[in-house]
């Protein structure tokens, strides 16, 4: 394979994955991280590259997302400081697990969110805010705590999981719960983790180009559809995506 033949195949698979991405809030990681493992980069190195551009996934959605003005400046500052932290934690723990082990520990995730949202069919329908009182944001901030470490380590899947936290414990509507997803995680949990994982562990430089490029094409067309479609559909594919990459990931 040539270095532009391998260029192309990135461009094509980063629109595809960011663009499912955001237009489901999250879930890059589901379809873009796989195929790097599968096209040779050990889990490792795959991950840093991919969170690197995936930051850029978070700019191409940003740059549509940021005409709604729906994001409310404390409970996004909110998500951030509880966040941020345990994207740091994932991402010093990732680099000293076997690859495998990380490898079936993703596939594991990613069955388990195709799965909640089958059986969850009316979330995130209306926009019912709720657990804004003190005990409701600690015990919220713990889970996006949580998230937070495993979006610095496993990374696939876990803005979905932010988007569904928002939804289940903050009330918050799917598409309100994607804008907050895509702006906070897609730019600032990722780029922490990208820089963490960066300075210890090595990146793929050379794969970058297409992957950025495909980002925010990706990103910014994902957040679009988003916008403009409805959430069954957003449901229906996430479903049909998480459960055949698990399965995949998880028998090798």
């Amino acid at each position: 394979m040539t270095g532009w033949e391998q260029q192309g195949i990135l461009f094509i698979i980063a629109v595809v994955a960011n663009a499912f991405s955001a237009f489901a809030g999250g879930g890059a990681g589901l379809i873009q991280l796989p195929v790097l493992i599968f096209l040779g980069l050990p889990f490792g190195i795959a991950l840093a590259t991919h969170k690197v551009a995936s930051v850029f996934l978070g700019l191409g959605a940003t740059l549509r997302n940021l005409r709604e003005d729906a994001l409310e400046r404390r409970f996004a500052l909110f998500i951030l400081a509880t966040g941020l932290p345990g994207v740091v934690l994932g991402a010093n723990i990732i680099l000293g697990i076997p690859d495998r082990v990380a490898e079936i520990a993703l596939g594991l995730l990613t069955l388990g969110l195709g799965v909640y949202s089958w059986l969850k069919p009316r979330l995130g329908q209306h926009l019912r805010p709720t657990h804004r009182d003190r005990r409701g944001l600690l015990i919220g901030g713990g889970v996006l705590f949580a998230i937070g470490a495993l979006n610095g380590s496993l990374t696939s899947g876990t803005g979905l999981f932010v988007t569904l936290w928002l939804i289940r414990w903050f009330g918050l509507d799917y598409k309100t719960a994607v804008i907050y997803t895509l702006i906070l995680v897609g730019l600032f949990w990722n780029g922490t983790g990208a820089v963490t994982l960066g300075l210890l562990g090595d990146i793929a430089w050379s794969w970058l180009p297409a992957l950025i490029l495909g980002s925010l094409l990706g990103g910014y067309l994902g957040a679009h559809l988003a916008i403009a479609k409805g959430n069954r559909w957003i449901k229906r594919v996430y479903e049909l995506i998480t459960l055949a990459i698990g399965f995949k990931l998880i028998v090798g």
